[in-house]
């Protein structure tokens, strides 16, 4: 099964249960600073758990970085 994460497909031989298990992955540790989009929806923090994957997903993940 693949995903498209960030305009590249990334196979899976399960799929994450959600996009919390799926950013838990790509992020470890991270949740501050993240915004994510799925099929050009952007899905709020409150919502990662509950918002299922299917194959050929399209996920845009931006993370906020510090500097100048």
């Amino acid at each position: 099964m693949e995903l498209i994460i960030n305009h590249t497909r990334k196979t899976f031989n399960v799929l994450p249960e959600n996009l919390e298990a799926l950013l838990a992955m790509e992020l470890p540790g991270k949740k501050k600073g993240i915004a994510v989009a799925l099929n050009n929806r952007i899905i709020p923090l409150s919502a990662w758990a509950e918002t299922l994957l299917n194959n050929l997903d399209s996920i845009l993940i931006i993370t906020a970085t510090q500097g100048g």
